[in-house]
Order: C-alpha cells, then structure tokens, then sequence
C-alpha cells in the first residue's frame, strides 16, 4: 500500500544533483519519479527508485543525507478531473496534502502523495475506489 521514497538533503551547489544521479546510475537504479525543492543554499530532493535501500545505502555512503519515507502512489488515470477526485477525498476526510508530484514511468502513471495521516489516507483513497500501487509493483 506504501511506495518507499527516498528523499536526499543535499547543498545548492553545481555538481551535486549530477553526482547523485551518478551514484544511482552506477548502482543501475532507475529513478521512476523526482521532486527537487530548493532555498538558497540546501535543496531537498525526493524520489521514487527501483531500489529505494540500496539507493539509500549508496547515497549515505558516498557523503549524502538520505531517508526513506513512506508515500503513497495513487493510480490516476490520464482524463480531466482525476487530480480533483483525490483531492475531493482526501479533503472530505481532513487530511492535509504536504505535497504531491507526479510519476509515469511506461504505463505505471501515478501522483505521490504525501498527507498528515498515511494510513488514514490509504483507507479513504481505497473507499473512494482510486487505486494504490504498492512498492514492489511500481518498482518492477
């Protein structure tokens, strides 16, 4: 029910995005989805992988601060309204959305979710009859 994402504090400065997507690279980790949010001097970049441990491992041993957090990815399908839906609901229920970015990878299509109850969410999302990718079915 839960998609592992991996979220990477990393400084603003040149070079540092390319080397973590290196470290990923050389670890043939495939970055499914990505969300980078910065301020002047640290950015903070979140991502869905086809390896979130070992990704994680990867990164913290290559001078990164990496943590897994638990999201949610909700199917959407590609048509007018979809993203309104799941706001409805979650709204309906009130829950807070911290933030959200948006996932296609081949025929997966999804939006990450991130609220102020998982699981709370999870159960409305369910009821609602959206559907969830759980992490080993986005990430093969």
């Amino acid at each position: 029910m839960f998609v592992k994402q991996l979220s990477v504090f990393m400084e603003n400065r040149e070079g540092r995005l390319e080397k973590a997507a290196e470290i990923l690279k050389e670890q043939n980790i495939n970055i499914l989805a990505l969300s980078m949010a910065d301020t002047t001097e640290y950015g903070m970049l979140r991502m869905v992988v086809s390896n979130p441990e070992e990704a994680k491992t990867a990164l913290k041993e290559n001078g990164f601060s990496a943590m897994l957090t638990d999201v949610l990815a909700v199917r959407l399908e590609d048509q007018v309204g979809e993203l309104h839906s799941l706001t409805l609901v979650l709204c309906a229920k009130g829950l807070n959305i911290e933030y959200m970015y948006s996932l296609v990878s081949g025929e997966r299509k999804a939006i990450i979710v991130k609220t102020s109850d998982a699981e709370k969410a999870a159960a409305a999302i369910r009821e609602s009859g959206l559907r969830l990718y759980g992490n080993e079915e986005l990430c093969r």
